[in-house]
């Protein structure tokens, strides 16, 4: 399901400015209704109001149609929703600093776990370097015996289509030399 950008303060404006109930902005916003109810009790917010409208998420429309029937429920519009399936197709892309001293643990569970991907394929999935994936897998990295081993899926450092996509191709670059040779 997709949620509105900042789904607190939509919340909050939906709250002012509609007749919409409890259970519909909690859906909308992907909330708990108690949550949306503590919001509308709170005489002092500590967050800002976000017209949908303007933001481009909702049409007055869709706000008229709900606040008429209490059974219809608001969706976000389809430019809205395009625009965040496409944001998360491309992938993982800033890596916080909190993870990034997880990045020696992450190419050396890719190197263990996927041996048939190159230097070049993890470098590029974990943003690294060749020579760093290489002193890795060679067990040679200055920092090798502190390295922890972990998923960079649950990290979030790379998704695992990526990696299940990288590995197909390498699997059918490895594959691809035996069939020429038969």
């Amino acid at each position: 399901m997709n949620y509105p950008y900042m789904p607190k303060s939509t919340a909050l404006w939906l709250i002012e400015n509609t007749a919409l109930t409890f259970e519909q902005i909690a859906e909308f916003c992907g909330m708990h209704e108690l949550e949306v109810k503590s919001i509308a009790d709170a005489e002092t917010y500590k967050i800002q109001p976000l017209n949908p409208i303007l933001s481009g998420q909702l049409t007055r429309e869709d706000i008229e149609k709900c606040e008429a029937d209490v059974s219809a429920r608001l969706t976000l519009r389809s430019e809205i929703i395009d625009a965040q399936t496409q944001q998360n197709k491309r992938g993982v892309g800033y890596t916080p600093k909190l993870h990034r001293q997880n990045r020696l643990g992450g190419i050396l569970w890719i190197v263990k776990n996927y041996p048939e991907l190159t230097d070049n394929q993890v470098a590029r999935l974990m943003r690294s370097t060749k020579p760093t994936v290489a002193s890795v897998r060679n067990k040679t990295h200055p920092s090798y015996s502190l390295i922890q081993i972990q998923s960079p899926i649950v990290l979030g450092l790379v998704s695992e289509s990526a990696i299940l996509e990288a590995n197909a191709k390498a699997q059918k670059q490895t594959n691809a030399p035996k069939a020429k040779k038969k």
